[in-house]
């Protein structure tokens, strides 16, 4: 804050970016910043007159900014707006003004950026709210925190459904509609899809395999399969589409013994779970892959960079990246009897950065062989040192 920066605030609609610019208003006016001072202009397409132009935008703004020394820019759902970028950096360049901003599009960290605001942004990204955030939310249930967790599981972490009492029909019906405006209005219209079905189908593809390594071609195969027929390169154009709205979040390989990044056969998760169960229906037989989930989410937001881990023929759930830091974690529903890929494909790995095993059957938990078997409540509340 008050730093010469633009602060970039970005992902799926409805995680609470409005909600984030609302307490950045709370907070300046504390540090006795005007509130006539702060600026808070939406650019949704309700709020703004269609094909606003970048210099209309900067235009009036300056003119909102005339006659005050330092100003607080709230701009919230800016992708809507062509060129923002050109107009943000004459505002960041041209007046003393602390500029922060929003948007539902990774389209807002493209090459357009780079070009204008290169060193001067730092990308914050906005996930649904974790585990523990969900407690905040649920200070007053009188339910445990093993059920709220059962819950969280089940109704996932967008805060307009941990804000309210739902049952499971309601509760997945607002998270459909999310989604469904998040395709409509961010996918589908942007990008002028014309084959809707085609596209819904290599959705739902794409989600009921969260988790799993597929490829574009494995997609064409397989809708080929159904007689439908869809052009790989469209495919890897959907893929591509549904990460820039941060519905999906690539997960690439990471070669332990070779060091580097794979650039084939990458994984995708959710940008929350209850996506998967508004489509597709809740069953506990998704419970595997959506706990991966789970996890994958957790350690984004504590700002690693998360790969899948490939040493030799075996794999490893998660490399977690962050600086001079690493973890290791595999996740499972509970440890079965032969825990050799959980424990096994751990003990193979010859350093000495923490392994995790995350589980949900509170009677595995302990320390084997120096690798910490973890109850997924424990790992979401607590720092993984």
């Amino acid at each position: 804050m008050g730093k010469p920066l633009v602060k970039i605030l970005a992902g799926i609609r409805r995680s609470g970016k409005s909600t984030i610019f609302e307490m950045l208003k709370l907070e300046m006016l504390k540090r006795k910043i005007p509130e006539d001072a702060i600026i808070h202009k939406r650019y949704t397409e309700m709020d703004i007159p269609q094909n606003i132009t970048a210099k209309q935008m900067f235009e009036e703004l300056k003119a909102a900014m005339e006659g005050k020394d330092h100003c607080v820019l709230l701009l919230d759902e800016i992708q809507e707006v062509r060129d923002w970028e050109k107009a943000v950096n004459a505002l960041l360049e041209g007046t003393d003004a602390d500029i922060y901003v929003t948007g539902s599009n990774s389209k807002l960290m493209s090459s357009e950026i780079s070009t204008y605001l290169t060193g001067r942004y730092v990308l914050i990204p906005v996930y649904p709210l974790s585990f523990k955030e969900y407690l905040t939310f649920k200070n007053k249930s009188t339910l445990s925190q093993n059920e709220l967790l059962g819950e969280y599981i089940r109704f996932g972490g967008f805060p307009i459904v941990a804000l309210g009492d739902y049952e499971a029909s309601s509760a997945y019906q607002i998270v459909e509609d999310i989604y469904h405006t998040v395709i409509s209005r961010d996918i589908v219209k942007r990008h002028r899809i014309n084959k809707q079905d085609l596209f819904d189908r290599v959705v739902k593809f794409i989600i009921e395999n969260m988790g799993k390594t597929f490829s574009a071609n494995s997609i064409s195969q397989f809708l080929k399969s159904e007689h439908r027929k869809v052009s790989v390169e469209s495919i890897y154009n959907y893929i591509r589409w549904l990460e820039q709205a941060f519905i999906i979040y690539p997960c690439q390989r990471y070669d332990l013994q070779g060091k580097s990044v794979l650039k084939t056969q990458e994984k995708y998760y959710l940008a929350d779970c209850s996506l998967k169960y508004a489509l597709l229906g809740y069953n506990r037989k998704m419970l595997d892959g959506v706990l991966e989930n789970i996890v994958f989410l957790e350690l984004k937001r504590r700002g690693y960079d998360v790969f899948v881990g490939k040493n030799g023929t075996k794999e490893i759930d998660f490399i977690a990246l962050r600086r001079d830091e690493k973890v290791y974690v595999q996740v499972c529903v509970q440890l079965p009897e032969n825990s050799d890929r959980e424990i096994g494909n751990l003990m193979e790995i010859r350093d000495h950065y923490p392994k995790f095993v995350v589980t949900m059957n509170p009677l595995d938990t302990g320390i084997e062989n120096g690798i910490r078997i973890v109850h997924l409540k424990d790992f979401l509340l607590e720092d993984i040192k």
